[in-house]
């Protein structure tokens, strides 16, 4: 496991791939000013979330005798649109997250002081802003003909990705935010309750997504500064191998993990104007020390 990429007191990971001068070049994306979210709504998955977390909850109150109201949000920051944070998950075997944190480092256990390394209010400070490419595996396997089972576990290879990218027209630079549309959120929109919750209840749950291999290490290692969809667990789940892309990308690399964002109005105006490259602006919320962030991003053409 190697550490200390990008120096040892640091909590970027590969968002220190988007330099100044990589965010100024991305702005050359904004050409008619049009903006998509690309966050699903906070209580999207209402009191049935996966992966055993906390639903949204939402409370308005008045504060009489003022015409004046106040409201309070709990929530778990990865039951809906997140980007995955560094204290997330680390190496499994190692028992370390990026850059050697430990959880005692985190919890203050065992006599170590706690701390707010590696938190996700690391990333709020410039934000995750650049240019984003969408490769809409959805649409292209469509067009191909081909099955895909989003709540089964099964593996895109890094082939189709980059057969979608070409089929695109889509060119991929070095530090882009790659977003991928596979079917997830399309899928999820069409299930009922009771659909839902006997999905919910079984164990493990399985999930359809990007491939667990060295090819696909490869191609996000030399390409991205961060990575995500709109599947909830980004790589197939459960693993098929020994190891996970997630330890590899948040624990050793230190790259961000998008999840569950809401590509769908995204994928529909992409193929409308035939481009699937923007500039993306997302601001992790601004909490030190926390493990998850709702994306709050948007998209710009």
């Amino acid at each position: 496991m190697k550490q200390h990429r990008y120096g040892k007191d640091d909590q970027l990971g590969t968002l220190n791939r988007l330099s100044d001068d990589i965010v100024k070049a991305a702005t050359s994306e904004i050409q008619t000013g049009h903006r998509v979210n690309l966050d699903w709504p906070l209580d999207a998955q209402a009191d049935l979330p996966f992966f055993g977390r906390q639903a949204f909850h939402k409370e308005i109150y008045q504060k009489p005798p003022r015409i004046v109201n106040d409201d309070v949000w709990t929530f778990n920051t990865q039951s809906s649109s997140q980007w995955d944070g560094l204290r997330h998950f680390g190496y499994q075997k190692e028992a370390r997250f990026y850059n050697g944190v430990t959880l005692d480092d985190i919890h203050g256990t065992n006599g170590v002081q706690k701390s707010n390394v590696n938190g996700i209010g690391a990333w709020a400070d410039k934000g995750i802003v650049g240019r984003a490419i969408l490769l809409d595996y959805h649409e292209w396997r469509l067009q191909q003909g081909r099955e895909h089972s989003p709540f089964e576990t099964g593996s895109i290879p890094v082939s189709d990705l980059k057969r979608v990218a070409q089929d695109q027209g889509t060119e991929i630079k070095f530090g882009d935010i790659l977003l991928i549309r596979s079917g997830y959120m399309y899928a999820f929109n069409q299930l009922s309750r009771p659909e839902i919750e006997k999905m919910r209840a079984k164990q493990p749950l399985t999930f359809a997504g990007v491939e667990q291999s060295d090819e696909t290490m490869q191609f996000l290692w030399e390409n991205f500064s961060a990575a995500g969809g709109d599947h909830p667990s980004f790589e197939a789940w459960p693993t098929q191998k020994d190891y996970a892309l997630h330890e590899v990308m948040l624990g050793g690399w230190g790259m961000p993990i998008g999840e569950l964002f809401d590509l769908e109005a995204l994928g529909k105006y992409c193929k409308e104007v035939g481009r699937w490259s923007f500039f993306l602006s997302s601001k992790p919320v601004n909490v030190p020390g926390g493990v998850a962030t709702p994306p709050n991003a948007v998209a710009i053409f």
